[in-house]
């Protein structure tokens, strides 16, 4: 996973650096400065790439004494980082925004601007979907955050699109607007990636849909009469799993064991997100004490 996340973030990093520079090029020959504030927004992406890299780079790392649960809560921390520069950058350009619908503006955008807003949408848009692809396949939250990165670039490539053309038709005010729309854009972005990594930082529980599926394999044992317990939490992109079922009071020690260590296998092999299992076994009586038995296993 890491040499495949790596690989893309340097590709992601090189085309962040061509684009911005093309970008800002035409946004000052062309005195857009809707454009200016998207280059902005493209060579933040550089500095993302980074940390998305640094983020993955650790998160991969092996469990150790220290780390016994291993280390994939670095990825939330690089998306969380993530978020932050998101969001510092889209004030930035809100606050230029603001400034320039205040200040009178005669200037006529080149159509350089149109075209390189054109431009860095086509580009940024498979950047987005190609970025998708491999953090779906990978299961990696930073490799997620960067693509959301990448689509909140081109839609503020859009609106600079609109905001360009807009100052061309005799309206200068809609390049700056165009700008501040970019910002709001930017702020949306920021905020989703920083809600999604603090849920996994603080040990939400995964997905409801997840969370049935497990329970349905569990009683689809014929010897769980119930579910006495169930809870789940994130950690990092990993799912721990802590389950207490009730069985048959008159079965042994080692057929109660049998029993929870077939589950346990069912579960890890149903639910590969899961990284840790521990269930609990009651008899099913209305005293649960003396014959109560405990299994947990860690990938």
């Amino acid at each position: 996973m890491k040499q495949t996340a790596t690989q893309l973030t340097i590709k992601t990093i090189g085309i962040n650096l061509l684009l911005s520079l093309f970008k800002l090029t035409a946004g000052i020959m062309s005195h857009s400065n809707a454009m200016v504030s998207d280059a902005v927004h493209s060579a933040s992406d550089v500095f993302s790439s980074v940390i998305v890299m640094i983020g993955i780079h650790f998160s991969q790392k092996e469990s150790d004494k220290t780390h016994p649960y291993g280390h994939e809560r670095f990825e939330c921390i690089a998306a969380i980082l993530l978020a932050v520069c998101l969001a510092l950058t889209g004030l930035a350009i809100g606050k230029t925004a603001i400034e320039s619908l205040f200040i009178p503006q005669q200037v006529n955008p080149g159509s350089l601007a149109l075209w390189a807003a054109m431009i860095s949408i086509f580009i940024k848009e498979i950047m987005y979907w190609v970025t998708r692809f491999h953090a779906l396949k990978l299961d990696s939250n930073a490799l997620m955050a960067d693509a959301w990165h990448h689509r909140s670039d081109a839609l503020s490539s859009i609106g600079a699109l609109i905001g360009i053309a807009g100052a061309r038709l005799g309206i200068p005010l809609c390049d700056s607007i165009a700008s501040f729309i970019i910002c709001l854009f930017i702020l949306k972005a920021a905020f989703d990636i920083f809600k999604d990594a603090m849920n996994q930082m603080v040990d939400h529980s995964c997905d409801a849909q997840t969370e049935a599926a497990i329970k349905q394999l569990v009683m689809s044992f014929r010897d769980v009469i119930q579910i006495d317990s169930f809870q789940t939490r994130m950690f990092g992109n990993k799912i721990y799993v802590d389950l207490e079922i009730s069985a048959d009071a008159s079965k042994t020690f080692t057929e109660a064991h049998d029993l929870t260590e077939n589950l346990h296998h069912k579960i890890e092999s149903s639910f590969p997100r899961i990284k840790h299992v521990m269930i609990h076994v009651n008899p099913y009586s209305n005293n649960h004490s003396e014959n109560d038995i405990s299994y947990n296993d860690e990938k």
